[in-house]
């Protein structure tokens, strides 16, 4: 059973994935995660990269659906996604697997770490627009040296998909996320 925490975060998480805004994710949303995220500047630089970006993201989508369509009509909702809730802790290698592709995305002039700068771009782009970061990056960045090592990246993607706790500092990896009132 999600928390209301879960519920808030998970809603979240839809809403930046349902491209279309029909209320549904489908393998069409998916498809259009992928070239938006296409469209950052490593990404597009490099074919190989950009290859492996959209297979997270279709990969992301097989997950979901084997996972969360629990009606077989090839959409899933919200409540379907809320009801799927309880395995996520048992999803954690299937998503710390995406990481290194997303970090990579991410890591835009290739220096093994995610700058400040960088983060706002994957907030952004996660999101679909411009979103206010304010004091997001301070939350993350564990070690406080200015950068998002891979190491930090990995942990904070895992908590972001699987924690139900809203004090670990993943959760805002995507932007600031407070849980509902």
């Amino acid at each position: 059973m999600a928390s209301e925490f879960q519920r808030y975060k998970l809603t979240s998480m839809f809403h930046a994935f349902d491209t279309d805004g029909n209320g549904y994710l489908d393998r069409e949303d998916f498809r259009a995660l992928a070239d938006r995220w296409g469209r950052l500047p490593r990404v597009a630089a490099d074919p190989e990269l950009a290859a492996r970006v959209e297979r997270v993201m279709l990969g992301w989508w097989d997950a979901l659906y084997e996972a969360a369509d629990t009606n077989g009509d090839g959409l899933v909702d919200m409540d379907e996604i809320l009801a799927m809730v309880d395995r996520l802790p048992e999803m954690r290698e299937a998503v710390t697997t995406t990481a290194d592709t997303v970090f990579e995305a991410i890591d835009e002039n290739g220096d093994g770490r995610i700058s400040r700068e960088e983060h706002r771009r994957l907030v952004d782009v996660w999101n679909g627009r411009p979103t206010d970061t304010t004091g997001v990056f301070e939350l993350v960045d564990l070690d406080g040296d200015g950068f998002l090592s891979r190491e930090e990246f990995t942990e904070l993607w895992a908590q972001f998909w699987i924690s139900a706790d809203p004090a670990d500092p993943g959760n805002h990896l995507c932007g600031a996320l407070a849980p509902a009132a």
